[in-house]
């Protein structure tokens, strides 16, 4: 097989195989800086590339190690030479790729299908067994701007206990103090007698994040976790999963009807009336901005 470099339409390289010819792979070096592009004509199954020409780009690895690690965005475009047509079949990414010492490639293992490749009355074969592939490589700039979340899943220390004395009579709106976890402030917040006031017949419940006001317009913090109305016995804990992301437009999450006032009067409330709660948090994110 023979590869025509479409930036140098004159020029001809014979593409090295890199496997067996059950499935072949070829290489080609693209310029001098160590750019190399990668064909699979089979497809790279390992890629969900399995009927298609499946192509890719990789820069060599070891222009890319440094301290701190390195790393080139770069547009990619592949091209096909369709002879019939006289024009490339030409295809590409929406987005800069991130190339880097972890990853040195990035492709499309979709270019063509496969069966329309291998036909010669299509165009893209011709002259008996020649054909022509060729890839542009633009380096971008980086992002100026970006931002990094990470889910903390191991809380040090990831249960907040709020006990409420004399629950029954309590009218109106409750608020615990405030805590700290992961590296955001929650608190949490309770209507005995049901948010909406209908018919005192539901405990409503929130969890939301104490800082919500200072939270930038396109800020968000994920929480899992599960909070539960405990048993004075330990026997039978009502418990319900929070998972959410807190934005600064969304004050909290929670239920407007948690658990009826009759259940809870008759199985969660110790001799003195107290209210134990608990919330125990499962992930919280974190996120890294850029300082441009």
């Amino acid at each position: 097989m023979l590869l025509r470099s479409k930036t140098s339409p004159n020029s001809r390289k014979q593409l090295s195989p890199l496997t067996a010819n059950i499935n072949p792979v070829f290489s080609l070096l693209v310029d001098t800086t160590g750019k190399r592009m990668i064909i699979y004509p089979n497809g790279n199954n390992k890629d969900n590339g399995s009927g298609f020409i499946s192509m890719y780009v990789e820069i060599d690895g070891k222009s890319l190690m440094s301290t701190p690690p390195s790393e080139v965005f770069a547009d990619v475009r592949f091209f096909v030479f369709n002879k019939n047509e006289k024009k490339y079949f030409t295809i590409q990414d929406v987005e800069s790729k991130p190339f880097n010492s972890l990853r040195p490639v990035w492709g499309l293992p979709q270019v063509l299908q496969f069966i329309t490749f291998n036909d010669p009355k299509n165009g893209y074969i011709f002259g008996g067994d020649q054909c022509e592939f060729g890839v542009d490589v633009i380096v971008a700039p980086p992002p100026t701007k970006w931002e990094s979340i990470s889910f903390d899943a191991k809380l040090i220390n990831p249960k907040f206990s709020w006990t409420i004395k004399n629950f029954s009579e309590l009218e109106y709106v409750y608020t615990s103090n405030s805590f700290a976890m992961g590296e955001s402030n929650w608190a949490m917040m309770l209507y005995p007698q049901g948010q909406t006031k209908r018919d005192g017949k539901w405990l409503s419940i929130y969890m939301f994040s104490a800082e919500s006001e200072s939270l930038a317009e396109d800020e968000k913090i994920f929480a899992q976790g599960h909070i539960r109305i405990l048993d004075p016995v330990g026997l039978n804990n009502f418990s319900s999963e929070l998972m959410d992301w807190h934005v600064k437009s969304n004050t909290g999450w929670g239920w407007d009807q948690f658990v009826s006032t009759a259940e809870l009067r008759k199985t969660y409330l110790d001799e003195d009336g107290t209210l134990n709660v608990e919330i125990e948090f499962e992930v919280v994110s974190t996120t890294e901005y850029s300082l441009l």
